[in-house]
């Protein structure tokens, strides 16, 4: 088990991918594609709400109270370079 890390950058990307780093300098990749239909996640697709994440209290967080805890994103996220397992 990992210590629980907060999120120090986001950078969204298309096909609802988020590319994290976190306090330690891992930097990993987020598939949110899984999720995206989902309440609250779905309001994301309206007009790119999806590209307005942004950090907030060391975890990824959108306008109208959406967020997601640091350590789902990076129990559920890949490092950075391992792409193809999003393929």
């Amino acid at each position: 088990m990992h210590e629980l890390l907060d999120v120090v950058k986001v950078q969204p990307k298309p096909g609802y991918l988020l590319e994290l780093e976190f306090e330690n300098g891992e930097r990993r990749l987020f598939n949110m594609s899984p999720i995206i239909d989902k309440k609250p996640f779905i309001r994301l697709k309206e007009t790119n709400a999806f590209f307005a994440a942004h950090i907030d209290y060391g975890t990824v967080v959108w306008p109208g109270n959406i967020d997601i805890a640091p350590k789902t994103l990076y129990d559920r996220s890949i490092p950075v370079g391992n792409q193809a397992a999003y393929k």
